[in-house]
This record gives structure tokens, C-alpha cells and sequence, in this order.
């Protein structure tokens, strides 16, 4: 095989090509655009989008709740290993979303002696409200930027972690009825002894 080069740049020269027209959406000459990058980030328009975005992040986990109530469903009534790990996630989920909410991707990482542990990868799952901030705001990573949405995001959290509770009640792990305290409960005397 031959190695050869081509040229592009002859075809420019080339009288052949050079009375076609350009493609569709091709220009030679570039704009002069009227607004610079600045004024398109700082529009209303962009501005209400981010807020939309804030929002649909905000009412996210509401979202889900209809798809983990189906395999709550499914899942069964019983102690199982399957019906477990759908609980587990359901009530680790809640807590992971809230922790992540202002920081996103977190990772703590130590050494115990030759082990070398990395925790917190499963929040890099999560999505932080910071870049739907606005332009204005001086710590986009505050609690009091967007503030409404991230208290919707909280109590939609909650809301899953009621489900998985409600699934753990329904499968008799938690301890709501009398019998599961007889253990702290303190008796008197016995009636027979009590006579004398």
C-alpha cells in the first residue's frame, strides 16, 4: 500500500468546486452574534429553566414511589433475602439523596493497616441542586439557595422512607405490639405470694 496525502486545500483553488453552493446550514462568513454568552446564561428564560430542572429534581423521588410500591408488592410478605435488599434500599435511599444534596459526589476514603477502604461511592449516585442555582446567588451550595424546592426534595425522600418503613411494619420487623417489649416489661409479685 501506498501511503499518499491528500490535499484539501486544492479544492478550494479548484475551479471545478469552487462555484457549488455550501450545504444547507454551512456559512463561510461567521455571525456576529448580538448577545454574548454572559447575557444568554443571565436570561429570564434561562433562569426559568433552571428553576423547572430544580424542580423535576425536587418531586424526583415522588416520582419513583408508584415503581418501589409495585416491588414492595411483589417483593411479598415474607422474610426473605429479596424482600430484604428492596427494604434496605428504600431505607438507605432517603438518607443517601439528603446527605448528597448540597455536596453531590462525596467520597471518604481510610487505610486500616494494609486495607484501604474507600466509603462513600454510592453518593456519587446523587444529584446536587448547585448547578440550577441562579447567577446571583453567592453559595449555590447553601441550604437557603433554592430553598422551597430543596424542602419538597426532603419531605419526598421522607415520604420513601415511610414506605419502607410501612413494608417493614407489614413484614414484623419493626416492634409496634405488646408482645415485642414482654421482655422490658416489669412484673409484680406473683397473687399467691402477695396473700401472705
Amino acid at each position: 500500500m501506498s501511503s499518499s496525502r491528500l490535499d484539501y486545500s486544492s479544492l478550494e483553488t479548484s475551479s471545478k468546486w469552487k462555484n457549488l453552493p455550501p450545504p444547507p446550514g454551512f456559512s463561510k462568513t461567521t455571525k456576529q452574534s448580538s448577545s454574548s454568552p454572559k447575557s444568554i446564561i443571565n436570561s429570564p428564560r434561562q433562569q426559568q429553566l433552571k428553576q423547572d430542572r430544580a424542580w423535576d429534581l425536587a418531586i424526583g423521588p415522588a416520582k419513583s414511589l408508584p415503581m418501589q410500591s409495585f416491588m414492595l408488592y411483589m417483593s411479598g410478605g415474607g422474610v426473605q433475602i429479596f424482600s430484604m435488599g428492596i427494604v434496605f434500599m428504600l431505607l438507605l435511599s432517603p438518607f443517601r439523596n439528603i446527605a448528597g444534596m448540597n455536596n453531590g459526589a462525596v467520597a471518604f476514603s481510610f487505610e486500616f493497616g494494609w486495607v484501604h477502604v474507600r466509603v462513600g461511592a454510592i453518593m456519587l449516585l446523587t444529584r446536587p441542586f448547585a448547578p440550577f442555582a441562579p447567577v446571583e446567588s453567592k453559595a449555590p451550595k447553601s441550604l437557603s439557595t433554592l430553598f422551597l424546592q430543596k424542602l419538597v426534595y426532603i419531605g419526598c425522600n421522607l415520604l420513601t422512607l415511610g414506605v419502607g418503613l410501612w413494608k417493614c411494619r407489614s413484614m414484623g420487623l419493626l416492634p409496634t405490639g405488646t408482645g415485642d417489649w414482654l421482655a422490658f416489661e416489669q412484673r409484680g409479685p406473683p397473687p399467691e405470694l402477695s396473700l401472705f
